[in-house]
């Protein structure tokens, strides 16, 4: 069993910083271990019950066979690609949020689903499934930064000032990433917008303009730029909306000029990999294809052969011949997971600094024993529900995202 990699004496805050940057997170924290081994486990929900901080994998591995077994087809387990190895095997279905959000919707006879991901694709889960359906995530902790950067307040006062500006008549649609709170789902439902994934921008966008002249995206900037460039949109008819800054940073000239108002957000674990990064594997693996997630900055996805959510990224290895080789910028248990399925393939990960999304590795399987056995015990931990107003007007921005195929 690995030893705890957290030097002695280390701080909470200091832990805390230390395991959830990408820069400083490392490579060996993607090792089995058990929770209490966990350097993150500062960060994470700590009131799980301390029988489970010690259990092995072996013996995790045991529990939620056990309990999965006695819940049968009451329990759906949703599992995104983002997930660590030992957590994505017990998953009755897997792919990126817009698969999931289809799984999620389609089931039937289900009491339970177990959302393993963030705390918006479990809010999601909820919205689409009827309402005796429990969803539950198994650790509260797992949120999203990103999702974190679009802070409703900040959301709602943005389109107050663009309308001031742009007049209270301006057709502007609001498309919402489908990495946002229930409540930002519900302001573009109510507003005549929808939610998007990267698996469905470009048709998002394009939605969007058969019904207004603007878009104002968020809260991921580099997916909103990446799609509108490539749906032939110039660079400088899209505007960057700074929440920090009064009037978003921006001018009233150059907010009438575009097309695209973009939220200053991003995801961190894309925003690491570089042109250099390409650049360094072209030399070292003459022929590669480089293949990137479009929530990576604009020059880097300019400067790879191809870009694609998740879904079309598995997609595209798994199609490709054999031999081929291909440098992936996308989450690394994913890529690993690529690397595996595909061994008639060189499969590897532009970023040298091996380190997972620190938010969807705080699914640890002790929380999905945790949660499962309460379930088996008569006991609902970790639910996730949405309230009735917002679940109103987020299903229709989500069922709008949904028709479109």
């Amino acid at each position: 069993m690995a030893a705890t990699l957290a030097p002695a004496g280390k701080s909470y805050a200091e832990l805390l910083v230390l395991y959830s940057d990408p820069d400083t997170c490392p490579a060996e924290a993607l090792a089995p271990v058990p929770l209490a081994q966990e350097p993150a486990f500062v960060s994470w929900q700590q009131d799980i019950p301390r029988v489970y901080l010690e259990m092995s994998p072996e013996e995790l591995d045991h529990r939620i066979a056990a309990a999965r077994a006695r819940l049968g087809s009451k329990l759906v387990i949703l599992g995104h690609h983002y997930q660590r190895d030992e957590v994505i095997k017990y998953a009755d279905f897997t792919g990126d949020s817009f698969k999931l959000a289809r799984h999620a919707a389609e089931q039937e006879g289900i009491e339970y689903v177990l959302f393993c991901g963030v705390h918006f694709m479990a809010e999601s889960a909820d919205i689409l499934t009827p309402e005796h359906v429990r969803v539950i995530l198994p650790n509260m902790a797992a949120g999203c930064s990103m999702a974190d950067m679009a802070d409703p307040d900040d959301v709602y006062a943005a389109w107050d000032e663009i309308h001031e500006v742009l007049g209270e008549d301006a057709r502007i649609i609001p498309v919402t990433y489908m990495n946002s709170a229930a409540s930002l789902k519900a302001f573009v439902g109510e507003r005549g917008g929808l939610v998007c994934t990267s698996s469905n921008a470009d048709r998002a966008l394009r939605w969007a303009f058969e019904r207004g002249e603007k878009v104002f995206f968020f809260p991921d900037q580099h997916l909103g730029r990446n799609t509108g460039y490539a749906m032939g949109i110039p660079l400088d008819e899209m505007v960057l909306w700074n929440w920090r800054l009064p009037m978003g940073g921006t001018t009233p000239e150059a907010l009438r000029k575009a097309k695209i108002i973009l939220w200053q957000g991003h995801c961190s674990t894309h925003q690491r990999f570089t042109v250099e990064q390409i650049e360094k594997a072209r030399r070292e693996h003459p022929g590669v294809h480089v293949i990137v997630h479009p929530e990576c900055r604009w020059e880097v996805v300019q400067a790879a052969d191809s870009y694609g959510s998740t879904e079309k990224i598995a997609k595209t290895i798994r199609e490709a011949p054999a031999g081929t080789t291909w440098a992936v910028g996308t989450e690394i248990n994913l890529v690993n997971r690529l690397a595996k399925q595909n061994p008639d393939k060189t499969v590897f990960c532009l970023d040298p600094v091996v380190c997972p999304c620190s938010t969807m590795y705080r699914i640890h399987p002790a929380y999905v024993a945790w949660t499962l056995e309460a379930i088996v015990q008569g006991q609902v931990v970790n639910e996730v529900r949405v309230d009735p107003e917002t679940r109103k007007w987020s299903l229709v921005a989500l069922e709008r995202m949904l028709e479109l195929g």
